[in-house]
């Protein structure tokens, strides 16, 4: 079976002020809030993320991590876009 057209992923890269502020837990729950798969952790002196869904809900999730949890400080994101791999839920590694 092919992915359908109206997926996408998103693998996003966040510098900054992002780690000891609840980054990764606040991510984590508004993904699973708004119904996007894929997983988050730490990753060098940043936070790194793939998001899985509905384009319009991947897209609010990269916009969401341009922002972070109040006690964040967002200083630059990348993000790459790529083909949907079929991840299940939302997870924190």
């Amino acid at each position: 079976m092919g992915q359908r057209a109206d997926r996408a992923r998103a693998h996003v890269r966040i510098a900054g002020r992002v780690q000891g502020v609840f980054f990764r837990a606040t991510i984590a729950e508004e993904a699973r809030s708004v119904g996007v798969d894929g997983w988050v952790r730490n990753a060098g002196e940043g936070v790194e993320a793939v998001f899985e869904g509905p384009r319009p809900l991947v897209e609010r999730m990269v916009a969401w991590a341009h922002v972070g949890p109040p006690s964040a400080s967002v200083e630059h994101v990348s993000v790459e876009w790529g083909l949907p791999e079929g991840i299940s839920g939302f997870g924190v590694r």
